[in-house]
């Protein structure tokens, strides 16, 4: 059984609007067919318009008005238009490689610098930077008293760890030691891979980097224009302390609360379930590819697979309520 994966404190309409965060285009489906099925001839892509904001990028001005176009550009505004005033020639080779994934074809995408891009954000200490707020080093013993709980059973102990952060606003779990040993096997070979985050006018991507036990995720968009200043968003801490004794391993997650909910960290947490913890192989096959053979990955598989799960139906619905 997969570990359930909790957050403190019917079916959904099909989602007819994709947002393209990797090129900033906005392709909406003609017909309500799985997403895994959608063809490039069965999506009308809208060209952007030149808009308002800081120096153009690029010959034509095209890079930033279609920065600008992103749904989600209003989240990382500041920090872009930062970069632009005060290295204005990393802004430029961002912009560059932005169009670079415009250009490509609806559904496939050339990754393989955006990984090494990606694999770069961990210095030689072996972290990654992370947004003010975050607890450094955050260890098992600063939340839990281990020597209190060495007498207790696995269950007993997942009871206290449960109640304890049922008061909390964060993302917990207790996930078994064979499930742990698969996720951890997998994230040795594919420490790196994208989730799809449902929004109200379509789907945000995150990107997920493994670092010792510790699992950072910042949106895509967040690299391409911060590149390896980009700072994590949430991080899912594991904690394998207990894990030969009692057979469990304790997780919690950390946030930066502008930019993500509780429901939207749970939701990104339970796609490490989805693509790491159940062993099937065609499922686990996008995190291999993503990682081994960037330019035959689909991000639309992604979305197929969050939609056929139902992971992210509950928080689509209520952003659709909210919506109306």
């Amino acid at each position: 059984m997969v570990a359930v994966v909790s957050a403190a404190g019917g079916a959904c309409p099909t989602v007819l609007q994709v947002a393209g965060l990797y090129r900033g285009l906005c392709a909406v489906r003609s017909c309500a067919l799985g997403l895994g099925l959608v063809s490039p001839a069965q999506l009308c892509v809208f060209p952007v318009g030149r808009g308002s904001g800081p120096p153009s990028g690029g010959a034509d001005g095209r890079g930033v008005s279609e920065l600008e176009a992103n749904p989600f550009y209003d989240h990382y505004r500041d920090k872009i238009q930062q970069l632009c005033r005060s290295d204005p020639a990393a802004f430029e080779s961002r912009l560059e490689k932005c169009s670079e994934f415009r250009k490509q074809p609806v559904e496939h995408s050339k990754q393989s610098d955006f990984i090494r891009c990606v694999e770069q954000k961990t210095d030689a200490s072996g972290k990654q930077p992370v947004s003010k707020g975050f607890t450094k080093d955050k260890t098992l013993s600063s939340i839990f008293n281990i020597e209190m709980v060495k007498d207790k059973t696995a269950e007993e102990i997942k009871q206290i760890w449960q109640q304890y952060f049922s008061a909390k606003d964060t993302v917990y779990a207790v996930i078994p030691k064979e499930k742990f040993d698969l996720i951890w096997n997998r994230a040795q070979s594919c420490p790196t891979f994208l989730c799809a985050l449902p929004r109200r006018d379509g789907y945000e991507f995150f990107v997920g980097q493994w670092t010792g036990t510790e699992l950072h995720f910042t949106a895509l968009i967040n690299i391409q224009t911060r590149g390896d200043a980009a700072a994590s968003r949430l991080i899912l801490y594991h904690y394998p302390e207990l894990k030969e004794e009692k057979g469990i391993v304790l997780m919690t997650a950390e946030m930066d609360s502008t930019f993500l909910s509780v429901a939207e960290a749970q939701c990104i947490a339970n796609q490490v379930q989805l693509f790491y913890a159940i062993d099937q192989k065609e499922i686990f096959g996008l995190v291999e590819t993503f990682n081994f053979r960037p330019n035959e990955f689909k991000y639309m598989s992604v979305i197929a697979e969050l939609e056929q799960s139902g992971l992210g139906a509950e928080l689509k619905c209520a952003q659709n309520q909210d919506k109306t």
